[in-house]
This record gives C-alpha cells, structure tokens and sequence, in this order.
C-alpha cells in the first residue's frame, strides 16, 4: 500500500433509530475523497469501531470500498480479543479492503513477546496488509517494533503515544531491519499538532481528524506546512489549538467533535454511541465558531501549492 496525503478516517453515521447508515456513510466518505486524501481508514478509532457489532463493522468495511472504488487505498480497523481482532480481520479482506489497522487489545497488559504474538496471530488472519497502532496496552520497545515489522504481512506502524524519543528509537530499529520499504505515521488525536516534530524523527504521514468535517481547513493546513507557508501557524492558532483545547474537556471528545463537526456541515452523522457522549448546544456553538475561523482563514489566504 502506498499513501500519498492525508489520511481519511471517516466517521461511521448512524441513523433516527441507531441503526447503521449506509447510505449516509457512502456520501461521508465520497465527500471527503473529493478533496484528495491519501487513504481512507474506515471503522477504526473515529469510526467508534468499539460500539459496532461484527455485521456492522463488515458492513461499513464494505461501504467505505466501494465507495472509494479503488481511488484510494481502504484500511479496515480490527481490534479487541485476538479472537474478535481476528475475525474483523479477515471480514475486512473479505469485503475488499486493502489493509487492516490493528488496534490494541482491550484492557489487558501484556509483555512485548506477547504484543509480537497478538500481532502476528491477526496477520495471519488476515492475510491482507497490516498496520500496527501503538497506544493504550500496546506501546512497543524499539526491539518489539522492529521484531513485529519482520512479520508476514506487517507493513506498517501507527504511534498514538506521542514519545517523540521512544519514536525516533522504533523508527531507527525498523529502518536498520527492514529498510526504508516500512510506513510509519502520527497518529494523535490531532496530529497537525505535532507535524514538525515527528518529520524530525522521520515520520511524514499523518491522519487528520479534522478532515472528516472540515477537509478544506485540513488540506490547506497540509499544502502549507509541506511549503513553510505561514497559513499553518495561523491555523494551528485559530482552529486546531482552540479544537483541542474543546476535546479534552470531556473524554471520548475526540470522536463525538468530529461527529458533531460533520453534522454541522450538513453531513447525516447521526450522534455517538454509549459509552460516548456528545457535545452539549453550548460546545456545539464552540465548535460551529472554530470552523468558521478555520474556514475563514483559508479563505482569506489559501495555502501555496506543494
């Protein structure tokens, strides 16, 4: 799998009575391939991977592929037990997905040879791409990273940790086994945060939670930080700092804002699931108010080209 741009994780919508909507993500995710991201990642974190049944995570895995139609790669989340992470897995090359992002599993600890042994049981599964995400129970030494970037099918790793020294040791130990052939990305909750410190350490791909409900904003922010135009530090000043700082008054915020974000863009998101909540009619008001300054700003100045 090649990524070249932003990286895509669309929302999954859900409709008046709860229920999946397929029809609305199909359109979620059709608007955002209209503004050129690098790959879409469907059903993963933003997509409250935790809250769908198997049938609606193969459901949506499916949406999301044939909406793309092949533009774009599509990565499919999995995750939990390593029986479920799996079966999600293998439904996701199923439905046709080009990879699969393996998040950690659930509430349990385990030592390093047990993560190489969790990711290499749901590799072999799948039998598609896989990458890797490091957060919550799975944080990897740069020995373990490297170990698990020499299993079939492994192609890549996600860091949501933010060590930037811990980073530039996995990346070094990868580099030195596997070359430079391996992806790597940022994947915080709002990585346009910390775009420069982690080209630093030799990480340029980066999801972006924003583009899911504000893809203008996002790919200017892109566009100018690639060209050293200024249009960056104006929108990390007027959008994404004042985002982030609405996300961490409430934990699970980093899904239930983009949600909220893609509503009020007129996309038919439907609200978050339990245990998740979303935003009240005052932080919905925040929000509109940080995507219109964000808009603004790119439209009063675009970004210079790559």
């Amino acid at each position: 799998m090649h990524f070249d741009g932003i990286l895509f994780f669309p929302v999954t919508p859900f409709g008046d009575t709860g229920a999946l909507a397929e029809d609305a993500l199909a359109e979620h995710v059709e608007a955002g391939l209209r503004h050129g991201p690098g790959g879409v990642f469907a059903a993963c974190g933003t997509g409250e991977i935790h809250a769908l049944s198997g049938a609606e995570h193969a459901r949506a895995v499916r949406v999301a592929v044939e909406a793309a139609a092949g533009r774009v790669p599509v990565v499919a989340g999995a995750g939990g037990s390593v029986a479920t992470a799996a079966e999600q897995a293998a439904a996701a090359r199923d439905a046709g997905a080009d990879g699969v992002l393996l998040l950690p599993p659930y509430l349990v600890n385990a030592p390093q040879r047990g993560l190489v042994d969790y990711v290499r049981t749901v590799a072999a599964a799948a039998s598609i791409p896989v990458i890797a995400y490091q957060r919550g129970t799975m944080v990897l030494s740069p020995d373990t990273a490297a170990e698990i970037a020499c299993l079939p099918g492994v192609v890549g790793i996600k860091d949501g940790v933010g060590d930037l020294d811990r980073m530039a040791r996995i990346v070094a130990a990868v580099r030195a086994r596997r070359g430079d052939g391996f992806t790597f990305f940022n994947g915080l909750p709002t990585a346009e945060l910390t775009v420069r410190a982690y080209e630093g350490v030799g990480v340029r791909l980066y999801s972006s939670a924003a583009f899911a409900f504000a893809p203008e904003v996002a790919t200017a922010f892109y566009r100018a930080v690639r060209s050293g135009d200024p249009l960056a530090d104006t929108l990390l000043d007027v959008f994404y700092q004042p985002l982030v700082r609405l996300r961490d008054r409430t934990p699970g915020y980093a899904v239930s804002l983009v949600k909220a974000g893609v509503r009020l863009r007129g996309g038919a998101a439907g609200g978050v699931r339990p245990p998740f909540v979303d935003p009240t009619e005052g932080e919905l008001a925040e929000l509109a108010a940080i995507i219109d300054a964000g808009l603004a700003a790119v439209q009063d100045r675009p970004a210079a080209p790559c």
